[in-house]
């Protein structure tokens, strides 16, 4: 089945574009696909429809509409770079996570074929989000890759009631060896969530396309975040 450009209803009042990926069954669970900085872009769209190729029904809402609806941006350009930036620098996180329920909602109740089971998975920015979605929504099962400034939001690490999974590059350039150590450190007692390290990568290693993209490590990060989704949203 194709994706569809669709409207969510925001708890706070308007609607905000999103992406839906549908598996072919018609049936599965869900997973939102959280943005990185350049919005719902060609390289969101194609992790949704790679969800959906799997059996999930895969939503990416556009969380800059309050700024800036439908950003589409690409990482190959200084001029697309220095506007995601500022784009970042505007994002309120907190009304970023209310649409990240806002999303899962969406999924669970008007999503035809979705069982319920609904994940997370963010990138970037979207890391970030994906811990706040542990902590802060009734997500099943969430995932981030390379989260910027996660050690700022450790005090809610208390409040992750599900699993949780986070891939952390080694030399991140975002994230410094202090602000890793302090994530690991923070997180590491807790038994709902699951810390793998890639010691030789950089920001975005997963991203296709990406100036830091590592094939392998980004197969062995994606496979062991679909064994992960199978465990927790079958």
């Amino acid at each position: 089945m194709a994706g569809q450009d669709i409207q969510i209803t925001s708890k706070s009042g308007g609607s905000f574009g999103a992406y839906l990926a549908s598996p072919a069954s018609g049936r599965g669970p869900g997973v939102v696909v959280i943005q990185e900085i350049f919005g719902v872009n060609k390289v969101m769209r194609d992790i949704a429809d790679d969800y959906a190729a799997r059996g999930y029904f895969a939503l990416c809402p556009d969380l800059f509409w309050r700024l800036e609806p439908g950003v589409q941006l690409t990482d190959q350009s200084d001029a697309e770079w220095q506007r995601a930036f500022d784009l970042m620098g505007r994002f309120n996180p907190d009304t970023g996570i209310e649409d990240v329920q806002s999303t899962i909602d969406h999924l669970r109740n008007s999503v035809t074929g979705c069982t319920g089971k609904v994940g997370a998975v963010g990138y970037c920015l979207g890391g970030l989000l994906a811990y706040l979605t542990a902590t802060r929504t009734d997500s099943d099962a969430s995932v981030g890759y390379y989260g910027v400034n996660i050690q700022d939001k450790l005090g809610e690490a208390k409040s992750i009631r599900k699993p949780l999974m986070l891939h952390i590059a080694g030399k991140d350039e975002y994230v410094p060896p202090p602000a890793q150590k302090a994530v690991i450190d923070g997180l590491k007692d807790n038994g709902l969530v699951t810390i793998h390290t890639y010691p030789e990568m950089n920001h975005a290693f997963a991203r296709h396309g990406g100036a830091h993209y590592d094939k392998a490590c980004a197969e062995l990060a994606d496979g062991r975040t679909a064994t992960f989704f199978r465990q927790h949203l079958s």
